[in-house]
């Protein structure tokens, strides 16, 4: 199968599309570097170094056998993603291409309106392309748990069976996001629903969790396969910083109490979930929607995990929470959909293990202590634009 990863520099793209490739697809890449851009405006870096895509790409050519050709441009460029459908011709799109943070979203209007711009706009361009050029194709989407909020009933798979006024009826699950990124995200279930129901496209929405870990069986072939670790407050996981932080022996910095739960899946579940999704396609004109999570826990359970496992004693040391959300809540996540396809999960407690403390204390001197602290507040901007 013809496979075309969108965002395949990034940190699951990447991994993504080496999988693939060992799973004998033929795989391209395309991507516009925006995330390596981000960490110049950011003043941070990957805590694992990562090379140059050309040079990743060299790397897979010489342990694999395998040429990935890849694409640079913006999918915010209809023309320019017009014209890579043509030449690629691919089954099946892979699309991480989007800005993913909820904390860069909050800095400000100028970072609202810009993810919400890439993200919205990039996807209804690919839309129209696939409408366009091939209705066939199967578009596989990065979407994200946060979609949901935290509801005080069962989360479904992306569909609800409503009974209202004695009439019954199957709607999109509500969504109730936290972030302008998450909102986002929203828009573009949305419109790949309404597109799969009046174009008679098809689409798979993956609403993952949390991701953990850094290294696949690809990457680990070579270390200039490597993808990224990011730790810090704009783009790094709440489990990264944890590792971190025990690793260097200072306290796991929780927001709030930490109440607040998370659906998470290991990186090499997510590679795996994206095989499947795209070697089982959806219908045409079926909009199918899996919970990509492998296991749940609360922040104060991950730092919980994290301190028992870790090489050194740690604390647990409580910040106020720069987000709005719920103090604790009501989760419970049907995620049926991944599993009946054959997904086999790796547990946190072995990927921390495993791989995680080892990463960590490898390179321990790169990690930056400042940029761990949160800075974004999630009130600041209606505050700002108050005063």
């Amino acid at each position: 199968m013809r496979v075309l990863v969108l965002g395949g520099d990034g940190y699951l793209g990447w991994p993504t599309a080496l999988h693939l490739s060992d799973a004998g697809h033929e795989v391209a890449v395309l991507d516009n570097f925006a995330r390596r851009q981000y960490d110049h405006e950011m003043g941070v870096q990957s805590l694992v170094p990562i090379e140059p895509l050309q040079v990743r790409l060299d790397a897979w050519a010489e342990v694999s056998g395998k040429r990935l050709p890849s694409y640079v441009g913006d999918l915010c460029d209809a023309e320019f993603v017009n014209a890579t459908l043509r030449e690629f011709e691919p089954d099946s799109i892979v699309h991480f291409a989007e800005q993913r943070s909820a904390p860069y979203s909050m800095i400000d209007r100028k970072h609202a309106v810009y993810t919400q711009q890439n993200n919205v706009v990039g996807t209804l361009n690919l839309l129209f392309a696939i409408a366009e050029i091939n209705p066939d194709i199967h578009l596989v989407k990065l979407g994200t748990m946060g979609e949901y909020g935290t509801p005080n009933i069962d989360i479904e798979e992306g569909w609800l069976e409503v009974e209202h006024n004695g009439r019954k009826d199957r709607m999109l699950y509500p969504k109730k996001p936290g972030s302008f990124y998450h909102l986002s995200k929203v828009h573009d279930s949305h419109n790949m629903e309404f597109s799969c129901r009046i174009w008679g496209l098809r689409a798979t929405d993956l609403n993952q969790g949390v991701v953990y870990g850094q290294e696949t069986p690809q990457t680990a072939r070579d270390p200039r396969l490597a993808t990224r670790f990011d730790y810090d407050a704009i783009f790094g996981t709440v489990l990264n910083r944890f590792v971190i932080q025990s690793v260097l022996g200072h306290p796991l910095t929780v927001y709030g109490a930490g109440g607040q739960t998370r659906g998470m899946i290991d990186i090499r579940d997510t590679a795996e979930c994206i095989r499947l999704a795209v070697e089982n396609p959806a219908e045409r004109g079926e909009f199918r929607v899996f919970n990509q999570i492998t296991e749940w826990m609360s922040v104060a359970e991950i730092a919980k995990t994290v301190a028992n496992l870790s090489p050194r004693p740690v604390e647990v040391e409580n910040l106020t929470n720069p987000r709005v959300e719920e103090v604790s809540h009501y989760y419970n996540v049907v995620h049926t959909g991944l599993p009946a396809l054959g997904l086999e999960p790796h547990l946190l407690s072995d990927t921390l293990i495993q791989s995680l403390f080892g990463i960590a204390e490898e390179y321990a001197s790169r990690v930056d202590l400042a940029a761990m602290r949160p800075t974004v507040q999630w009130r600041s901007t209606a505050s700002k634009m108050r005063s």
